[in-house]
């Protein structure tokens, strides 16, 4: 069964923002990574003032939610506008169901990344509904067991 999250995005802050957060809620990051420690591939590398700025960080703050959050800016997101900055992000509970709620959601839409394998999740994907609410599908799978 899919769960939904809000995943927040920052203009280069989401440390202190996700730090300020954790002081608020309690907690602790099950994981933050940064942009510098994406795997080489062939035709991008990292800009060396973006190594340092947070790709991906989460926040458990109850038992069913947990607030997301990256960096923007960039390639990756030249469209970045404070109050607009999020997205709903659901975890599947297998690829079936995550190629399933990805492609009624892209109904009409926009994908912007399409679903496939990546180095941090089994099958992930980003779109832009027909309503302009942006989404995040995702399988994580074995990824992190």
């Amino acid at each position: 069964m899919a769960s939904v999250n809000i995943y927040l995005n920052f203009n280069g802050n989401c440390e202190a923002a996700f730090n300020f957060y954790k002081s608020v809620f309690g907690g602790e990051f099950p994981y933050i990574g940064r942009f510098g420690e994406i795997p080489a591939s062939e035709g991008y590398t990292v800009p060396e003032a973006d190594k340092q700025k947070i790709m991906h960080v989460s926040l458990p703050i109850g038992e069913h939610t947990v607030i997301m959050g990256s960096d923007t800016g960039g390639e990756w997101a030249p469209g970045f506008t404070p109050g607009n900055n999020f997205s709903l992000s659901v975890n599947a509970g297998s690829k079936e169901e995550a190629e399933k709620l990805f492609n009624g959601l892209a109904e009409d839409g926009k994908v912007t990344m399409p679903l496939s394998k990546t180095f941090w999740s089994e099958n992930f994907g980003m779109l832009t509904d027909k309503f302009g609410i942006a989404w995040m599908v995702s399988f994580d799978g074995n990824m992190q067991k």
